[in-house]
């Protein structure tokens, strides 16, 4: 059996997030790319939301904190789509709806 081992942990060192796609730049050179709709809260989020994401270590994963949203790069690299449950998104969109905001 072959298993495969990473020379180095896959690292983001920038992200763009377009209102259909994810893309992020890893420290080796490489873009991986996703859509949104792998991503609810991502794909119901304003473009100022979007935008204000954050690195997480040396960039194991990003972080959106208005959002409560955290992608891996190694699971973002593996085609990991959210595995957030129907219920729980649902709450969360709901206590969207009923919280005024700075969306």
């Amino acid at each position: 059996m072959i298993t495969l081992v990473l020379e180095t942990e896959p690292l983001a060192k920038a992200v763009v997030v377009t209102a259909d796609e994810l893309t992020v730049e890893l420290t080796d050179g490489r873009r991986i790319s996703a859509p949104l709709a792998w991503y609810p809260r991502l794909l119901d989020a304003t473009p100022a939301e979007r935008q204000n994401c954050q690195l997480l270590g040396d960039g194991y994963a990003i972080e959106w904190p208005d959002l409560d949203e955290h992608i891996g790069v190694e699971g973002l690299l593996a085609g990991r789509f959210s595995g957030e449950s129907r219920q729980s998104l649902d709450r969360w969109l709901a206590s969207r709806r009923a919280a005024p905001s700075q969306r």
